[in-house]
């Protein structure tokens, strides 16, 4: 029995982006808010750093970053305008919210390579998702999820007969032999899980092994903000690459900033270090170093759009082209996102 225990929560643009470097308002800035996936880490340092540096206020912006976390939904947030922008789980997410009608539209994809990696040990002989039946895994219900039917389903291995578990931030449900298989993410749990767990101990799985392809964290808004102040859009995707594009050439300051941002939160300084290297490998890898911070392929999420369809983790066909909206991009200046 599958166990859920889910809290979850281009238009007007015209001469605008002809000179798209910044949009800025007359008189007092314009207010926005920006949210996170997750609580205040590494994985976010560009729109601390974009913040910090006065790139949002360059822009026009007066922009507050809000902080997610394992009982919020920044996608459900942003959807229904509850946050003007935010960070997204991934394609498939974004692809699964269109078809259930959700006007949610992602602007960029900041990691162009899959960041979960699911983890089980070595003496349990699990290999890959064939060997997920009758087990208890756990994942994240910020996206994860998705990922991980899509691997079940071409594995053959129906849900119901997998025990799915909730994970909030900590990989001791593993670690505490409570979970059979855990979903991590490269630039974070799987580091905590290293640390406690010999490395040599444990078998890891990647979506990618089993034909499965995925990009993360997209900068997203929704259809009624990005057609009634596309002006805010334009200027907060530009400021948040720019200050991406400086936290990578420039990771001592960009972790200082991120230490400061979360005051109180009981960060280490060495994990949020390895985690900014990290990151950097998945923003950098695929398209980003060649075409740009933020590159979103559509011919690729074509693609994992039809695996999905295929082991009927998602419905039908979406409008790839209504939800991965790409001329706000186009509009930043390769000054600001190339690196």
């Amino acid at each position: 029995m599958v166990k859920l225990t889910r809290r979850t929560a281009g238009l007007g643009l015209g001469a605008m982006l002809a000179a798209p470097a910044v949009v800025k308002a007359q008189g007092s800035k314009e207010k926005a808010t920006f949210r996170l996936k997750w609580l205040p880490q590494a994985q976010f340092a560009g729109y601390y750093v974009a913040k910090a540096k006065g790139f949002y206020d360059a822009a026009g912006v007066d922009l507050t970053i809000n902080p997610g976390g394992p009982n919020l939904s920044s996608e459900a947030l942003v959807a229904a305008g509850n946050d003007t922008l935010g960070v997204g789980s991934g394609t498939d997410s974004i692809l699964v919210a269109r078809s259930k009608n959700l006007p949610l539209v992602a602007l960029a994809l900041t990691f162009q390579l899959s960041a979960n990696i699911w983890v089980a040990r070595k003496s349990s002989g699990i290999t890959g998702p064939k060997d997920f039946r009758g087990k208890k895994v756990g994942t994240f219900f910020t996206g994860a999820q998705y990922s991980l039917y899509s691997m079940l389903a071409k594995a053959g291995v129906p849900q119901s007969e997998v025990t799915i578990v909730q994970l909030g931030a900590s990989v001791a449900p593993f670690v505490d032999g409570e979970l059979d298989v855990i979903t991590t993410v490269s630039y974070n749990t799987l580091i905590a899980l290293k640390s406690r767990v010999k490395e040599d101990d444990l078998v890891f799985m990647t979506a990618e092994q089993f034909g499965l392809v995925r990009q993360d964290d997209p900068i997203i808004t929704s259809e009624k903000v990005m057609a009634e102040k596309p002006q805010v859009v334009q200027a907060v995707l530009g400021a948040s690459l720019k200050g991406w594009k400086y936290a990578l050439a420039n990771k001592k300051e960009a972790i200082d900033i991120v230490m400061a941002a979360a005051s109180g939160g009981n960060l280490v300084r060495s994990h949020q270090e390895a985690m900014l290297n990290e990151i950097e490998r998945l923003m950098l890898g695929f398209n980003g170093k060649t075409k740009g911070l933020g590159y979103m392929d559509k011919p690729t999420i074509a693609k994992q759009q039809d695996v999905l369809i295929e082991f009927k983790a998602l419905p039908g066909a979406v409008d790839i082209d209504k939800g991965f909206v790409t001329r706000f991009w186009d509009a930043v200046p390769d000054a600001d996102k190339k690196v």
